[in-house]
C-alpha cells in the first residue's frame, strides 16, 4: 500500500509543485492550506507523513505540531519555512519533528528527506510490532491462585536490586520469570545476559563468566569480555546454578561480595554492577549437605526466593495456556486456529505434564501440524495416554525416588497451596483448616518459598 503524505502550506504554488513531485515518486498526496485544516484531516484517518509549513495564517506550523502531539498523533512531520532560523529548527526537532527544510525548496533534497522520514516511520512500526510479539511470547499466562501469587512475588522483587533465586522443575518457566523480573526492574533498558551453567564445559565456564586476556590459554587469540562485564548495569541470569563446579562457585561468590572480578589470565580488577538472578531445578539444601554446593553462595543468592509451580498444580491454567500457544503458533506459521472439544480439554487437564509448560507447548505445536480438521478431539490426544501409562515391568530409577523427608515436604507444600487456593489466600482460614497456628503457617510458607498474597494480608489487617 502506497504511503499517504499530507502537504500543509498556504501557497498554492508550493502545494501544486510539491504534490506533483511526490506523486511522481509513487506516493498518495493530499494538500491543505492551514493548520486547522490539517488537524481536521487527521481526525478523518491516518496519514504517514505531514509536510508542514511553519508560517501559516491563523495557527502556525509549530502550534499545529504541538496540537498534533497533544492529540497523540504520532505521524512523522517534516517542517518547511521560507524564514527558517536555528531557533525554530531546534524547537521543531525537540517537539518531535523528523527534519526541518528551508525554502526555497530543493525538490531533490525534499524528496530525500521524505524518503528518510517514511523509512524511519516504517522501522519504528516494525520495532513496535516486534516488541508486541516479544511481549506476547513472554507473558506469564494463568489465573490460578499459584500464578496470581507468582506474579505478586515478581512484582515485589522486580523494582529492587535484591538477588533472586528461582526454584522449579524443568519446563516450568524459570527463564520467563527471570526475564519478567528484569523487564519490570529499573535496569530494563540495559542488558539481560543469560548463562546456562549446565551447557558450558567446565574448562570454559570461567572464561565465559569473567572473560579472558589474549594468550591466557590455547585458543585465546584476543581479549574477550565476560558475561558479568557485558551485564554491567543490567541483569545476569545464571540458569542451572547447581551444575556449577565448586571452583567456579568460589569465584562467583567473590564477585558478589566485592563487585569486582579478574579476567582469566589477567591481573586488572574490573568493577561490575550486575544484578544476579539464578535458577535451579535441584534441592540446593540437599546439595549443600552432600558438599556439592557452597552454603555461603546459597545465602548470597537466596535473598528473594521465588518458586515456579509445576503445571499439575495449576490445572485450571492449562486451557488458557493451550489457547495462548495456539494463537502464538498460528501467527508464526500463518495457520488457522483450532478448537478443543470439551473432552479433549478435560484430558489436557488430567495429564500430569512431567515436562510442564514446555511439554504443553510442544504438544500444541504437534496438534497444530498433525490434526487436519479444525477441532481437536480426545482421539487426537491418544499419544498422551500412551506416554502417561507406566509399563508393567517398569522400574523407577533410584535417582528419581524421593527420600522420606523430600516426600513429606512436597506433600506439605502441595497441601498448603491447595488450601490457600480454596480459602482465596486468606491466611487465618487456611491456618484454621490445616489445624495450625497462623505463625507456624507463615514459617512453613517461608521455608517452602510461598509468599502470602498482599491482598489477603491487607484484608486480614482490616
Amino acid at each position: 500500500m502506497k504511503p499517504t503524505i499530507l502537504i500543509v502550506d498556504d501557497e498554492p504554488g508550493v502545494r501544486s509543485s510539491l504534490s506533483g513531485v511526490l506523486k511522481d515518486e509513487g506516493y498518495n498526496v493530499e494538500a491543505v492550506a492551514s493548520g486547522e485544516a490539517c488537524l481536521e484531516r487527521v481526525t478523518r484517518g491516518p496519514v504517514d507523513l505531514i509536510v508542514l509549513d511553519v508560517w501559516l495564517p491563523g495557527m502556525d506550523g509549530l502550534a499545529t505540531l504541538a496540537r498534533l502531539r497533544e492529540r497523540q498523533v504520532d505521524t512523522q512531520v517534516v517542517l518547511i519555512s521560507g524564514h527558517g532560523n536555528i531557533e525554530s529548527a531546534v524547537r521543531a526537532i525537540k517537539m518531535g519533528a523528523f527534519d526541518f527544510v528551508e525554502k526555497p525548496l530543493s525538490l531533490d533534497k525534499t524528496v530525500l528527506v521524505v524518503r528518510n522520514a517514511l523509512r524511519q516511520r516504517r522501522l519504528e512500526a516494525e520495532n513496535q510490532a516486534l516488541r508486541a510479539r516479544v511481549d506476547r511470547t513472554q507473558m506469564m499466562v494463568g489465573e490460578s491462585y499459584a500464578m496470581r501469587q507468582l506474579r505478586e512475588q515478581v512484582a515485589m522483587a522486580a523494582p529492587t536490586n535484591g538477588r533472586v533465586l528461582i526454584y522449579g522443575e524443568n519446563g516450568t518457566g524459570k527463564e520467563l520469570v527471570a526475564r519478567t523480573v528484569h523487564a519490570l526492574s529499573r535496569r530494563r533498558s540495559n542488558a539481560f545476559v543469560e548463562v546456562n551453567c549446565a551447557a558450558i564445559p567446565e574448562e570454559l565456564i570461567e572464561s565465559e563468566l569473567f572473560g579472558h586476556v589474549r594468550g591466557a590459554f590455547t585458543g585465546a587469540v584476543a581479549d574477550r569480555r565476560g558475561k558479568f562485564e557485558v551485564a554491567d548495569g543490567g541483569t545476569i541470569f545464571l540458569d542451572e546454578i547447581a551444575d556449577m563446579s565448586l571452583k567456579t562457585q568460589a569465584k562467583v561468590l567473590r564477585v558478589l561480595q566485592e563487585q569486582t572480578m579478574e579476567a582469566v589470565g589477567g591481573t586488572a580488577r574490573i568493577k561490575v554492577d550486575a544484578r544476579v538472578l539464578a535458577a535451579t531445578n535441584k534441592d540446593l539444601q540437599q546439595a549443600i549437605k552432600t558438599g556439592q554446593f557452597r552454603e555461603d553462595l546459597y545465602f548470597r543468592l537466596n535473598v528473594i526466593p521465588i518458586f515456579v509451580p509445576p503445571l499439575r498444580e495449576r490445572q485450571e491454567d492449562i486451557p488458557l495456556l493451550a489457547d495462548h500457544f495456539m494463537a502464538e503458533l498460528a501467527r508464526e506459521d500463518g495457520r488457522r486456529l483450532k478448537q478443543f472439544a470439551p473432552a479433549a480439554t478435560s484430558m489436557l487437564q488430567r495429564y500430569p505434564w512431567p515436562g510442564n509448560v514446555r511439554e504443553l507447548r510442544n504438544v500444541i505445536e504437534r496438534l497444530m501440524i498433525m490434526v487436519p480438521g479444525e477441532c481437536i478431539s480426545v482421539a487426537d490426544l491418544a499419544f498422551l495416554r500412551q506416554a502417561d501409562a507406566p509399563r508393567p515391568d517398569a522400574v523407577v530409577p533410584s535417582a528419581d525416588r524421593l527420600t522420606l523427608h523430600e516426600a513429606r515436604d512436597r506433600f506439605e507444600r502441595d497441601l498448603i497451596l491447595r488450601t490457600l487456593a480454596e480459602q482465596q489466600g486468606n491466611m487465618s482460614r487456611t491456618a484454621e483448616v490445616l489445624g495450625v497456628e497462623r505463625s507456624n503457617l507463615y514459617r512453613k510458607m517461608r521455608a517452602f518459598g510461598i509468599a502470602p498474597s498482599r491482598r489477603a494480608e491487607e484484608e486480614e489487617a482490616v
